[in-house]
């Protein structure tokens, strides 16, 4: 897809190429996450290896659940010689929109080595139906 930057001109920004790099940085630092359902609920898993609890917060609202927190930085330099660390530390950030049948009402949070588990309840079949609304005289 070509997009057109209301900025640019003919000739191409040195910057462009960077564009994007905010983004896709905070995409790639965000924590992995898969989501599933059955008939009763939704289940979306976070990875979060290394991240205590108390770090973690959850969030709903209007229809959203975010998952924030951080990971700290647990390593002692005492007298060691570094040669490399890929491990990464720093706050982190991921919100995921409920499906219009989800009960935000009824969430649980679990979390059991390094993944955290959220189910969300699935409404009764009488949330999902269509209904007739009355319209009020004031």
């Amino acid at each position: 897809m070509v997009e057109k930057s209301p900025t640019s001109s003919f000739w191409p920004s040195f910057y462009e190429p960077f564009r994007h790099v905010g983004t896709r940085l905070s995409e790639w630092l965000a924590p992995a996450s898969e989501a599933s359902s059955d008939d009763k609920a939704y289940r979306i898993a976070v990875e979060l290896p290394g991240v205590e609890e108390k770090d973690i917060e959850i969030t709903v609202d209007d229809g959203v659940v975010a998952v924030k927190g951080e990971k700290k930085e647990s390593r002692d330099e005492k007298g060691e010689t570094w040669y490399f660390s890929e491990r990464q530390y720093g706050s982190f950030s991921r919100s995921f929109r409920l499906p219009a049948d989800a009960d935000p009402a009824r969430i649980d949070a679990d979390l059991k080595d390094g993944v955290l588990t959220l189910t969300v309840a699935r409404a009764g079949p009488e949330a999902a139906k269509a209904r007739k609304i009355a319209i009020g005289r004031s």
